[in-house]
């Protein structure tokens, strides 16, 4: 699988490959989808390359592949007539005939000439052919007329002739005697056979072929398809100054260099030359692009992060973290038991059957991004059921999994509840500071008995939500966490200091301040003392107004002292986040240099293509490599434009703390939101399946259980669980990549003849 926690090691490299065997080595690469090749000609026209015949050859066969269909064997043609018995018996009783086929458009003016030149001195019969027949000129179908005409006399029989040569009819011979007719006529008729047998066997033979043409015609195909896309390549190869090799340049994983010249070799040895291709490592100025190689667990994680932005080269990949952080979030949204189960069922049988053909090939394209996903599907359904069980929830109602830790009859023995008091009293409270009543923390878990109290919402408004700002803010901190990682790599150990640690002080200074208050809160405060336990939004409003209210007695010994220390260090950091690294990079610039690094290799090569020192690539100049890809003016620039980044990414950063704590809400909101719209579905329809306890009820609950699936389906878990995912791509792309992740990179495209190479 290769790396998934940060882009693979991207080197760009030079191909030498020999004419007679660069196509044999271009081939192999496609097998094995190993590099990018770049163009080295982009200024040249597609129609002037040196493989533009290659290509239109290709493209012609795909034409022929696609549009044509294989031509059917075309039936012979038989000039000689088929006569009509009646016909046939009027000429026993004639001494001298011509006999032919005419067009049809012609027969009223080759009639009435006949009657006009012969004076009467014949006798015409014409009848029209029972089936059209070919026009062996000009091949069209045409319904021939036979015609018969019986004369006295060799000098009409010669007009007849010659006015039948002027009008282009076809005359056959006419036997004189009865027996040499008969003979004529059964030769015919042997003739027509067998030109139908070997018709017949012509045709089954072609059928034979075609059958295995259309086997065979998928693999031919791929073949096309493979020798255009060579040849496209090699189109973008160039020739050496010597004319006798191609050079390609290519962007290739280092860890696959040695791969690759084991494909030119094969390449080399499958074309029968003498001398092998190789591959060469060349320096670059330019940003390689990003390769993180997957399987099928981990493309659908890398599929959500790349559709925000692809990681540029080597900065760190949020998806090995988004595997558990937002199946996490999402199901903190939709925590339920039974809605969860479902999912994850659905997301099963996806997985279980995903090498099925009916399944990866469905034409559906909502269908193929749900089983795209199923292994998120799956993660997601898994922690919604646990999160169901903190909850306490399935389809809305709670479960007794253990026995609840209040004490009802402790309650009522030690309050006297009468039955005149219970009548007078419908709500009854359960204190906890009686001995007896409360019993412990629930072991796993949401008590159930909540479900049955009527301030159950309040009691899980005021979790939910410090449950919410506590995720959030750890969330966030762990994102900018993250960009350690990206500093040491880079080797921008000044970041640390300059960015890393402002970031940290500002918003743990705060905000993790806040997130300590909530549980001091938690830890110190009883049931016994709950009523007298102070606001936290009023110490925290109080902190940034550097006050502090009488009425809101404090949480601790000296809190606003610390209170006040911990806004001054927040407010600190801004500057130094703001000014501290344009200044260093400033202070950089003007020391004094004490030189360039060399380039890789002292030895002196000999340049391959025209315009091209020897180790360079032939696409960066000779300014860029000397300047760093900067103009020799560019520095007051790169300065002026270094400090509006850090002012927008200051500005951003500080306002964002803010308002990202406060979009973190929303799993609090959707949350809420889900369980009030279970248990509205449980009470308005499925409730009233339970009204009858009896024959008839059993027969109403069947539609009503039938109405509550398909709405639960439609509502809870379709539009529900399209709302919380969406939620939580947005909490993960701005609220968490945002501290880290910059995602201004390009992916990595090889020349494969397969799909999903890296996957």
């Amino acid at each position: 699988m290769g790396s998934l926690f940060r882009s693979e090691e991207i080197c760009l490299a030079q191909l030498f490959l020999q004419s007679a065997s660069a196509y044999s080595c271009v081939s192999e690469l496609g097998e094995r989808g190993l590099l990018e090749f770049r163009d080295l000609n982009p200024h040249v026209s597609p129609f002037q390359r040196r493989f533009v015949g290659e290509v239109r050859r290709c493209e012609e066969m795909e034409k022929t592949f696609t549009l044509g269909s294989p031509a059917r064997p075309r039936a012979l043609s038989e000039h000689e007539p088929i006569l009509d018995p009646s016909v046939h018996q009027h000429l026993e009783r004639k001494i001298n005939f011509v006999a032919g086929v005419i067009h049809p458009w012609r027969v009223s003016a080759f009639e009435r000439l006949l009657w006009r030149a012969c004076r009467g001195y014949l006798v015409a019969t014409f009848v029209e052919m029972p089936e059209p027949m070919e026009d062996p000129a000009t091949g069209e179908s045409i319904t021939w007329v036979i015609f018969l005409i019986s004369y006295w006399g060799e000098q009409i029989g010669q007009k007849i002739r010659k006015i039948s040569d002027c009008f282009h009819c076809h005359v056959y011979p006419y036997p004189e005697s009865e027996a040499s007719r008969a003979d004529t006529m059964s030769g015919l008729q042997s003739q027509i056979q067998d030109l139908s047998v070997v018709l017949e066997e012509t045709e089954q033979y072609l059928a034979q072929v075609l059958d295995k043409v259309v086997l065979a015609l998928p693999t031919w195909w791929v073949q096309v398809q493979k020798m255009k896309a060579i040849y496209l390549v090699l189109n973008q190869c160039s020739f050496d100054v010597t004319e006798k090799c191609l050079i390609a340049e290519v962007w290739c994983p280092v860890r696959d260099l040695t791969q690759v010249q084991d494909a030119l070799r094969q390449g080399s040895y499958k074309s029968g030359s003498s001398v092998e291709c190789f591959v060469q490592r060349i320096p670059t100025t330019e940003s390689p692009p990003t390769l993180i190689r997957t399987n099928k667990f981990t493309a659908g994680f890398q599929s959500i992060v790349d559709a925000y932005g692809v990681a540029s080269y080597q900065e760190v990949n949020p998806a090995p973290y988004a595997i558990i952080t937002f199946p996490f979030i999402f199901a903190i949204m939709f925590g339920d038991v039974g809605h969860g189960l479902i999912m994850f069922l659905f997301a099963l049988w996806m997985v279980l059957y995903e090498n099925s053909p009916s399944l990866r090939q469905a034409s559906n394209e909502i269908w193929l991004t749900f089983f795209e996903g199923r292994y998120l599907i799956l993660l997601m359904g898994a922690f919604s059921i646990y999160t169901g069980f903190i909850y306490n929830e399935c389809f809305s109602k709670a479960t007794v999994i253990f026995p609840s830790a209040w004490s009802v009859a402790t309650m009522a023995n030690h309050s006297s509840w009468s039955s005149a008091y219970l009548a007078t009293h419908p709500l009854l409270t359960l204190d906890p500071n009686v001995t007896g009543v409360f019993q412990g923390p629930y072991p796993f878990g949401i008590d159930p008995i909540w479900s049955l109290a009527t301030n159950h919402l309040n009691f899980l408004n005021s979790f939910k939500m410090k449950m919410s700002v506590v995720l959030g803010i750890v969330h966030m901190g762990f994102g900018v966490l993250l960009g350690v990682f990206n500093h040491l790599h880079f080797k921008q150990r000044h970041r640390l200091v300059l960015e890393l640690l402002p970031e940290m002080i500002f918003l743990l200074a705060l905000f993790g301040y806040l997130v300590f208050l909530i549980f001091y809160k938690w830890i110190k405060f009883s049931a016994a003392d709950s009523l007298v336990a102070p606001s936290i939004l009023i110490h925290f409003i109080d902190m940034f107004l550097f006050t502090s209210n009488a009425e809101n007695l404090p949480l601790y010994p000296g809190q606003v002292p610390v209170q006040t220390v911990l806004v001054v260090l927040a407010l600190a950091s801004v500057p130094v986040l703001l000014l501290g690294t344009p200044l260093y990079l400033w202070c950089r610039r003007r020391a004094p240099r004490m030189g360039h690094p060399t380039a890789v290799g002292t030895g002196e090569q000999e340049p391959l293509l025209e315009g091209q020192e020897a180790g360079n690539s032939v696409n960066v100049t000779k300014e860029d490599v000397e300047s760093g890809g900067h103009s020799p003016d560019a520095e007051h620039l790169d300065f002026t434009e270094i400090f509006m980044h850090q002012a927008i990414h200051t500005i951003e950063y500080c306002l964002g703390c803010v308002s990202n704590t406060a979009s973190y809400l929303r799993l609090w909101a959707l949350s809420l939101a889900h369980a009030q719209l279970s248990e509205v579905l449980w009470t308005m329809v499925m409730r009233n399946g339970f009204v009858r306890l009896s024959y008839a009820g059993g027969a109403v609950l069947v539609p009503v259980f039938a109405a509550f699936a398909v709405l639960t389906m439609a509502i809870l878990l379709v539009m529900e669980g399209l709302s919380a995912f969406l939620h939580a791509l947005r909490l993960h792309w701005v609220e968490f990549q945002n501290k880290f992740y910059v995602g201004a990179g390009y992916k990595l495209c090889p020349f494969a003849f397969a799909p999903d190479t890296w996957e």
